[in-house]
This record gives C-alpha cells, structure tokens and sequence, in this order.
C-alpha cells in the first residue's frame, strides 16, 4: 500500500472517530519485546513531542508484550518500573507474553510453550543459561533457576499488570475483545490472546478499541479500533499512537 493510500485511508477513518476530553493527550505504545534500545527511543520522540506542546494532562500506557524474542526483556522491565513517567502518568497492561511468563513459573508445559514462543531469550536476559530441550527434567531446572533468578519486584509488577484501561471514548487491551459482549462481561484471556473475530469485525464495540498482539506493516486504523503493533522487535519499528481531541497521529522508531 503506498504511503498516499495509507493517508486517505487514516484521514477518512480518523475523521469518523470521537473526541477525548478536552486539554488529555495519550501516548500509547506496541509490542516492545525486549528492543530496550526501540523503548528508549520511543521515549525520547514522546518527550521531545511534549517539549513541543505539552498539553493539560499526558498519559503514557504501554500495551503489553514487554518481554521474549528481543535481547533485552529484563531493561525493558526495569525501565518501565522504575523510570518516572515521561508524561504526566504511566499504565502498563499485561500482555500474552507476560501471562505466558506468569504460568511458566508453575506449569512445565507453559514453560515449554514459553521456550518457543521467544522466552529463550528472557531467561538469558536474566542470566539463565539455556540447557536445550532434554525432557522434562531439563525443563524444571530451566523453571528452578528461572524462579530464582527472576526478582521479586520484577515479578510483582508483572503480576500486577492490569489487562485494560478504560478512557472514554477509547478502551486500552492488549489483544482486543469480543465482539458482542459488553466490557465488563469480557473474557480476562480474550483481552490479552483474542485475534478472531475481533480483527475482521466491523461491529460498534461501544468504544475505540487501542491494541496490539498481532504484528501489521504499518498502524492499523478502523472505526472501531486502532492496532499499533507494527513487529517492532522484527521490523525495528517500534510504533506510538498520539490520542488528542479528535485527533490521532503516530510517532515511529526508524528501523536502522
């Protein structure tokens, strides 16, 4: 798709889009997987953004998918917990990864699922040495040391994570939701796992729905929903949606 169709495209969508409260500004970030190095960047573009023309009140949420696949999982973590907002407030949501995590610690068949979904690369960036899949056996020492290894405040804020926030007109998850169902009757693992039928629905969800968890070339942007997953830890592009009025616009890390 050219950059031309891309525009017309967003403009004619974005024009049908309701307004936030007036004097707020999101910043709502993607996938990060690990790239500390697409975080920082991000950051930097968001404070240099709001260096430009800070508004009444600024939120950073980052959607989720922190952690697996990328070299960097535990700075990521460490970043988000104990770095100050770069806006005003920071929401952090759980994203699949970290509930693959979470049940990786208990389940030896989560941890084997976990291995090969990206968290070979977690457990190196918390110094745990990978023995290769020999069994069972090989995959409770993996999940002893991983215990071990992962600190109890690390552990905390991921357990911690919310799994949507709520700004009207705009509801922030991970996944999406299901079409059809009311937000407070949604299903805890949709918000975080759920593909279909969320992505091809053109139903009125009651609400803008701000997601990542399945990659896209570039931001993705219906009546119904905005998808900011753009396969950051793959593409190098690490991508923010800037919500404002009956606004949006996007900041993007360049790929190198």
């Amino acid at each position: 798709m050219s950059d031309f169709d891309l525009h017309a495209r967003l403009r004619e969508t974005l024009s049908r889009l309701p307004p936030l409260a007036d004097g707020l500004r999101i910043y709502a970030v993607g996938d990060i997987h690990g790239r500390f190095d697409l975080l920082r960047e991000i950051a930097s573009d968001i404070r240099h953004d709001l260096e430009l023309d800070r508004p009444q009140r600024a939120v950073e949420i980052f959607l989720g998918d922190y952690v697996d696949r990328g070299p960097q999982s535990r700075e990521v973590i460490d970043w988000l917990m104990q770095t100050p907002p770069v806006a005003d407030e920071r929401i952090c949501l759980l994203g699949n990864h970290e509930d693959i995590l979470l049940h990786a610690l208990d389940d030896i068949s989560a941890m084997e699922n976990w291995l090969f979904n990206g968290g070979g690369e977690t457990l190196l960036s918390y110094g745990v040495k990978l023995h290769g899949f020999g069994g069972r056996a090989a995959l409770i020492a993996l999940q002893q040391e991983f215990r071990a290894a992962l600190p109890a405040a690390h552990l905390d804020f991921i357990a911690s994570l919310r799994r949507k926030i709520a700004i009207a007109p705009y509801l922030f998850v991970h996944a999406g939701i299901r079409p059809g169902r009311a937000i407070e009757d949604q299903d805890p693992q949709d918000l975080v796992w759920i593909r279909e039928p969320f992505l091809h629905s053109s139903a009125d969800l009651g609400c803008v729905v701000v997601h990542g968890h399945t990659p896209a070339m570039h931001p993705e942007v219906r009546g119904n929903r905005i998808n900011v997953d753009t396969g950051a830890v793959f593409s190098g592009c690490l991508t923010c949606v800037v919500l404002e009025g009956t606004t949006q616009r996007f900041l993007q890390t360049s790929p190198a």
